[in-house]
C-alpha cells in the first residue's frame, strides 16, 4: 500500500469516528473562536505553547486570525518564553497547553513567572465536561472530579473552570486584570475541551471596557509627606530598588529622587538597571553576590527607602545585620503594591501602600519642596562611595586571569558588554552568568536585565531569550547562561530555528553545575554530581553545544580561547537568526561573596 493510500484510509478512519453535531447545533461561533476574538480585542498577537487533543478546537480558531502560536516541543520551554514576553512588554504573556501532562510540565515555568512577579493568562484544555470524574484520559482527580487546575493553585493568582460557552468572554477580562493589577502575576483558565467547539450566540462585548483603568495606586499624602521629611533630614540616607522599580517603570521616577537629594541608590537582583550603573549614584547590588560596596551603603545607612522589594534572602545575606540590612537600627520607610510585603521581613517606620512610580514621583514633588537641590560631590559620603566604586571596577580590569585559558568569566562579560549596544537585553540563568553578570555587567537601561529571581529556574534563560525576542524583536538580545541550563532545555533550538528567531546564546561552560560545584566543595571538598567528568579519565565530559546546535540548524561557534572571544561575538551578532557560543570558561574562578549565606552554617551541623 503506497503513503498516499494510507493517509486516505486514516482520513476515512478518523471521519467514521467523528459525530456529526445535532441539527441546529451549528450556530453562533464556537467556544474556541470567541476565545481567539476575545484575546484579539485584548491586542494579543501572540500565544506559546504545545499542542494536544484538548487544544485543537482553539488551535483551529487561530486560523487566519491575528494571533501566531509560537510552538514548542516542551511546556515548561513555552511558559519561560511567556514569562521573558511579559517582561520587555509589560503585557501579560498567553500561554496555551494541554491538560495532564501538558499543564505539569509547565509548572515549573508558571511558577518562576508567579515569583518574579510575571502577568501571565494560561489556557490550559481539559477533560470534555460530560465525562468529569470517570477516567477520562489523562484525567487528573484524585480529590474530586477533573480537579487539575488545583495543581496551580499555590502558585497562581486566580483560577477559573470554564462552565459555559457564554462565560468566555467575561473570564477572558477578568483574567487580565487580576494578571495585571496589583502585585502582576499569573492566572489559569481550564476549559473542557467541549467549550472549545461548542457554539454560543454570545455577543462579543468591547473588551477594553471590561478591563480596569486608573492602575497606578496612589500613595498616602501624609505618609509621603513623612517619608519626604524624614530622608531629606537624613545624615546617610539610601535608597534601596527592587524588581518593583522595573515593574512600575518608575526608573526615572527614581533616578530623579535620587539626584535631587544626592543618595546612592543599591539595588536587589531583580532591581539592576532601577538606575543606569553608570550613574554615580549607582552602587550595585547587595546580599550574598552583591558587593561590600553595595552591602555597606545599605547597612551603614541611617535611613533605608525600599521600593518594590521582598527583601529576599539572597539579597539581604539571610537577613544577617552584619552583613547587609540592620534595621532596626536603620530606619525603614517601605513602598511597595503589595500589602503582604510591607512589615514581613524588616520593621517599617513608614509604610507606603501603592504603585512605585506614582508614589515616588508624589514623593519627589514633596522633597523638592522641603529640600534644594544637592550636589553629590558636596557630600563627603557620597563622593567617597563614588571613588570606593570606581576603585573596584578597576580591580576587576586588572586581574591577571583575563588572558588565561579557559576563559575566565569576567573575560566574557567584559567583551561582550563592549560589543552590545545599551539597550540591548540580556537574559541570564543560574550560576555564574546569573550572579557574576549581576554584580559585574553593568546595565544602563530599564527592563535590559532579566534573570530568574525567585524561583532561580535553570533552564529559564535559554527558553525566555525567544519570548523577550518577539516582545522585542528590533532590539539586540542575548542569553548568558550555563552548561547545565543549555543542556536541560535544548529542544528550544528547535523553535529558535523554526522562527528564526534573531538572537545569541552564548553557553558559559564550565562542564559543571557551578554554584551547587562551588558550594559543594567549600563545605565538603567533594564534587559529586556537580562536576561533569570521565571518573577514570579525569576528562571533561558534555555536550559540544556548537555541534548540538549545528544538528538543529541553528548557526554556531565553538571558543576556547580568549583571542577568539570577540570575533566570534561579533560574527554571531551579525548573524541573521539563532547563533549559539560555545564558550569554554575557568570552572575554577568563583563569583565573589562579600555577603552572607547561612547555608554555609546549616553544612555544619
Amino acid at each position: 500500500m503506497t503513503q498516499a493510500m494510507e493517509r486516505k484510509v486514516d482520513a476515512h478512519a478518523v471521519a467514521r469516528h467523528v459525530r456529526k453535531p445535532p441539527a441546529g447545533g451549528n450556530e453562533g461561533r464556537t467556544g474556541g473562536e470567541i476565545f481567539v476574538e476575545c484575546l484579539e480585542a485584548l491586542g494579543v498577537s501572540i500565544m506559546f505553547g504545545l499542542c494536544g487533543h484538548t487544544v485543537i478546537g482553539l488551535m483551529d480558531a487561530l486560523h487566519g486570525s491575528k494571533i501566531d502560536l509560537i510552538s514548542f516541543r516542551h511546556e515548561q520551554f513555552a511558559a519561560h518564553a511567556a514569562d521573558g514576553y511579559f517582561r520587555v512588554t509589560h503585557k501579560p504573556g498567553v500561554l496555551m497547553t494541554h491538560l495532564g501532562p501538558g499543564m505539569t510540565n509547565a509548572v515549573t515555568g508558571v511558577a518562576n513567572a508567579a515569583l518574579d512577579s510575571s502577568a501571565m493568562v494560561v489556557i490550559c484544555g481539559d477533560i470534555p465536561s460530560q465525562h468529569f470524574g470517570r477516567d477520562a484520559h489523562q484525567e487528573v482527580k484524585a480529590f474530586g472530579d477533573a480537579t487539575q487546575f488545583e495543581i496551580y493553585k499555590p502558585f497562581v493568582k486566580r483560577t477559573w473552570k470554564v462552565q459555559s460557552v457564554e462565560a468566555i468572554p467575561n473570564i477572558i477580562a477578568r483574567a487580565f486584570n487580576v494578571a495585571t493589577s496589583g502585585r502582576p502575576g499569573p492566572v489559569l483558565i481550564d476549559v473542557p475541551m467541549d467549550m472549545f467547539s461548542r457554539r454560543s450566540n454570545v455577543k462579543i462585548p468591547n473588551m477594553a471596557q471590561h478591563l480596569l483603568t486608573g492602575r497606578r495606586q496612589r500613595g498616602d499624602r501624609e505618609a509621603i509627606a513623612k517619608a519626604a521629611t524624614l530622608l531629606a533630614a537624613a545624615k546617610a540616607p539610601a535608597i534601596y530598588a527592587g524588581g518593583g522599580v522595573i515593574l512600575s517603570e518608575a526608573s526615572a521616577a527614581l533616578t530623579a529622587l535620587a539626584e535631587h537629594l544626592a543618595i546612592p541608590v543599591a539595588t536587589s537582583m531583580m532591581g539592576k538597571g532601577s538606575i543606569s550603573e553608570e550613574n554615580p549614584l549607582a552602587m550595585g547590588m547587595t546580599g550574598f553576590w552583591g558587593t561590600r560596596l553595595a552591602n555597606d551603603t545599605v547597612r551603614l545607612a541611617d535611613v533605608v527607602l525600599a521600593v518594590g522589594t521582598k527583601f529576599a534572602e539572597a539579597d539581604c545575606s539571610s537577613w544577617m545585620p552584619e552583613y547587609t540590612f540592620a534595621i532596626p537600627p536603620t530606619r525603614l520607610i517601605q513602598i511597595d503594591i503589595d500589602p503582604q510585603e510591607i512589615g514581613k521581613n524588616y520593621p517599617a517606620e513608614i509604610s507606603i501602600l501603592g504603585d512605585a512610580r506614582s508614589v515616588l514621583e508624589d514623593l519627589l514633588a514633596e522633597v523638592s519642596a522641603k529640600a534644594a537641590k544637592r550636589n553629590w560631590q558636596d557630600v563627603p559620603r557620597v563622593a567617597q562611595l563614588a571613588r570606593d566604586k570606581v576603585a573596584w571596577w578597576k580591580s576587576l580590569q586588572e586581574d591577571p586571569g583575563l588572558d588565561s585559558t579557559p576563559i575566565h568569566p569576567f573575560r566574557i562579560l567584559k567583551e561582550v558588554r563592549a560589543l552590545l549596544p545599551p539597550d540591548a537585553i540580556v537574559v541570564t540563568d543560574v550560576g555564574w552568568n546569573k550572579n557574576g553578570l549581576a554584580q559585574q555587567f553593568p546595565i544602563t537601561q530599564p527592563q535590559t536585565h532579566f534573570p530568574p529571581g525567585g524561583f532561580a529556574t535553570m533552564g529559564f534563560g535559554p527558553a525566555a531569550v525567544i519570548g523577550v525576542k518577539m516582545g522585542a524583536p528590533d532590539r539586540t538580545v542575548m542569553a548568558l547562561i550555563g552548561d547545565g541550563a543549555m543542556a536541560s532545555v535544548t529542544g528550544v533550538l528547535v523553535t529558535a530555528r523554526e522562527q528564526n528567531t534573531k538572537a545569541v546564546w552564548l553557553v558559559m561552560n564550565n562542564y559543571a553545575l557551578g554554584t551547587i560545584y562551588g558550594l559543594q566543595q567549600h563545605a565538603y571538598h567533594r564534587d559529586i554530581g556537580t562536576r561533569f567528568v570521565d571518573p577514570r579519565t579525569g576528562e571533561n565530559v558534555g555536550p559540544n553545544f556548537a555541534e548540538v546546535a549545528k544538528g538543529f540548524g541553528v548557526a554556531s561557534r565553538r571558543v576556547e580561547r580568549p583571542e577568539e572571544l570577540k570575533p566570534a561575538l561579533i560574527e554571531a551578532l551579525a548573524h541573521d537568526g539563532p547563533f549559539l557560543l560555545d564558550v569554554v570558561m575557568d570552572r575554577s574562578v568563583a563569583v565573589p561573596t562579600d555577603g552572607y549565606w547561612d547555608i554555609l552554617d546549616i553544612y555544619q551541623y
